[in-house]
């Protein structure tokens, strides 16, 4: 049984042979029959994936009334065993697996809730959907543009309730700022610039492969990505800045400040056309994603810049100086910045806006966060995909937004900052305000070569 033909009798969403797959089981998943849940049932949750944010998933629902944890899944049987244990302590128990196939078997369960990495988060989610869960999946909800689509699909055509983990959009705060500013309060939306400065050391080189620990099933940690000898020094987290299982700080930390910002533009489709600077600065390691992009959406009512920076201003990368020395824009360093005819707003937290006039003088500020996983349980329970705060055609195109960047980035070139200035001249003239382009002009005043990318174009 090769990865190809596992892959083929999966069939995710009728299309999966344009995925390689994984070699350990010669069936589909099945599809039993889902569970009918009532208004005082107990909701039986399973959590996969949670050596990282899952945990926050566990403790997420065990404060829930009326849900239950009865399951959990993970590759790695250290981790497996370790929150399993602690589940007992507390009088929980629950049934443990390392295969998702297997867990996905059981008609008893009604929810899946995922923190894998990125790879793995559109084939579980549409398996679950034909499985008869409801899903809750972690940001960015897919892999690639396509994938995302694919759950999508899944979600309507199974009658699934899947909720995408952009916990910003079910803070009051941040809803009553965006209704402000959708109102018109500070006039017509001239510019969304999102910010992820974000500090991020070398993940460090190898010479040669790493070996993986016994506690661990490698084919399955791969799952849908290339079955490839592991190529950088740890196999947990770090995948996020190798192309083939993540999506560099954009997909990462930065698709939470890429939903605020659409969401601000009110946009519902990608964007017409796209273009990336970027590269990998300040050491030579194992990564291949940038630690300093700058990402440009080319909407027609209002553009969306979006910039990741990676490192802190001094020049000594000392280990106890990360994150101490790092930029900021108006006060946010891992945020959204909106400039409007009537003044702007400066969105720093994920549940917190403030607006200031041209004059620069506040004029209103919210706070307020919320249980972005009770508002996926109250729409488990009422079956209204309309309840969901982060439904997954919106988790979708926010994710696409992160990919189709990415994308252009890849398709690039490596060019000298004076070519890529030469060529912006001729490219997109921004509307924002003077200084709309300072984070390009301070990269290229390193005078180091950096990508600039052709364009690509999105498409829904």
């Amino acid at each position: 049984m090769n990865r190809r033909s596992f892959i083929l009798s999966t069939t995710l969403a009728g299309a999966a042979a344009a995925l390689p797959g994984c070699a350990t089981a010669n069936r589909a998943v099945p599809r039993p029959r889902s569970r009918v849940i009532g208004p005082n049932d107990t909701i039986r949750m399973a959590v996969v994936g949670f050596n990282g944010r899952g945990k926050d998933h566990i403790e997420g629902y065990l404060r829930l009334p009326g849900v239950r944890i009865v399951a959990l899944c993970d590759v790695d049987r250290k981790v497996l065993e370790a929150e399993a244990a602690k589940l007992a302590g507390k009088g929980n128990p629950v049934e443990t697996f390392t295969d998702v196939r297997k867990l996905l078997e059981r008609g008893d369960i009604d929810c899946i809730s995922t923190a894998t990495p990125n790879h793995w988060h559109a084939l579980l989610s549409v398996w679950a959907c034909q499985a008869g869960k409801d899903v809750y999946v972690e940001k960015p909800v897919s892999h690639n543009a396509w994938e995302g689509r694919q759950i999508v699909r899944a979600a309507r055509k199974h009658g699934r309730i899947v909720q995408t983990g952009t916990q910003s959009r079910s803070n009051p705060g941040l809803r009553e700022a965006v209704a402000w500013i959708h109102a018109g309060n500070l006039g017509r939306i001239k510019l969304a610039r999102g910010l992820c400065y974000k500090p991020r050391q070398s993940i460090g080189k190898v010479s040669g492969a790493t070996p993986i620990p016994d506690h661990i099933d490698y084919d399955l940690w791969c799952g849908p990505s290339p079955a490839a000898p592991l190529m950088r020094q740890k196999l947990h987290y770090d995948w996020h800045w190798q192309f083939v299982t993540g999506n560099g700080d954009l997909g990462n930390q930065g698709i939470h400040q890429m939903d605020i910002a659409r969401w601000v533009l009110g946009e519902k489709e990608l964007s017409p056309a796209v273009f990336s600077v970027g590269g990998r600065f300040g050491y030579i390691d194992d990564g291949d994603t940038p630690n300093t992009q700058v990402v440009y959406h080319a909407y027609k009512k209002a553009p969306l810049i979006f910039e990741v920076r990676g490192l802190p201003r001094a020049k000594q990368f000392h280990a106890e100086g990360w994150g101490k020395n790092m930029p900021d824009y108006r006060g946010a360093q891992i945020g959204v910045v909106v400039d409007c005819e009537g003044g702007h707003m400066v969105i720093p937290t994920y549940d917190s806006a403030i607006a200031y006039d041209k004059a620069g003088k506040e004029i209103q500020r919210w706070k307020k966060g919320a249980d972005h996983y009770a508002n996926f349980i109250a729409a488990v329970r009422s079956r209204r995909t309309g309840d969901l705060n982060a439904e997954i055609e919106e988790g979708h195109l926010s994710s696409a937004l992160c990919h189709t960047g990415n994308i252009s980035y890849q398709l690039g070139q490596n060019l000298s900052p004076g070519e890529i200035r030469d060529r912006l001249k001729d490219a997109v003239r921004p509307s924002s305000p003077s200084g709309g382009w300072p984070s390009i002009s301070r990269r290229m005043a390193s005078g180091r070569p950096t990508r600039r990318s052709a364009w690509a174009h999105g498409s829904r």
